[in-house]
């Protein structure tokens, strides 16, 4: 079962659609305010917004899940998020997370101040999960969304059975974050982030495209976690 692999880019956010046999898995929606710009973009690939059966949200934070319920309007998808994300879009809860180098702490300053602005209709939740695994091929993609957590509690990433995983921001991999591939530059937990990498690891994942940046081998990040860990 092959599965396409196409990149919408919402703002600073990579959104990406799995075309699979019944249909297109949606990975993150990307900011609020961008609906013009999504609808174009389906336009120039010959996409009908109905072919787009699910929205998988990495997590709750506004580059992520702020214009999920206009895309869920457009398209009809159902939408898929964790538990603890879940509760955080229902409380308008923005995660803190710490900055793990010196410009994740400068960043998630002024992030935080920014974000506790932004305001987006939230849409109506069909799958919740937790720390169990949800498989996609009902949906013609053959692929597994896993609990990923780390940069925020209830974080997700969405592996193919081909290697491909879909992550999140459980890495920065470009503008306006890093440079080069890595960890993110803030986190609401560390250790949790790096068992959640193990974890990438030994479900086979092969090649990561992050929300920020452009897709990159696993072996940068299992570099990086071996020479934390020799530290």
């Amino acid at each position: 079962m092959s599965t396409d692999i196409l990149s919408l880019r919402l703002g600073i956010t990579n959104t990406y659609l799995l075309r699979g046999t019944k249909g297109i898995v949606m990975v993150d929606a990307g900011p609020p305010g961008k609906i013009g710009a999504f609808n174009r973009k389906l336009s120039k690939l010959y996409i009908l917004p109905g072919d787009i059966k699910l929205l998988v949200l990495t997590h709750a934070h506004f580059d992520h899940a702020g214009l999920a319920k206009e895309i869920q309007d457009i398209t009809g998808a159902g939408v898929l998020i964790h538990k603890y994300e879940k509760e955080a879009l229902e409380k308008r809860q923005y995660f803190d997370r710490k900055g793990i180098d010196l410009w994740g702490k400068i960043s998630g300053i002024f992030l935080s101040l920014f974000a506790g602005k932004v305001s987006f209709p939230l849409p109506e939740i069909h799958f919740v999960t937790e720390s169990e695994d949800f498989p996609l091929l009902d949906f013609g993609v053959d692929g597994t969304v896993i609990h990923t957590p780390g940069h925020t509690p209830g974080s997700l990433s969405v592996v193919l059975k081909t290697g491909e995983a879909f992550v999140g921001s459980m890495a920065h991999a470009g503008f306006p974050y890093r440079t080069k591939p890595g960890f993110p530059v803030f986190a609401k937990d560390i250790d949790e982030l790096k068992k959640s990498w193990n974890k990438l690891i030994d479900y086979g994942a092969k090649i990561i495209f992050p929300a920020h940046g452009k897709p990159f081998p696993i072996e940068l990040m299992t570099r990086k976690i071996e020479t934390d860990a020799g530290t």
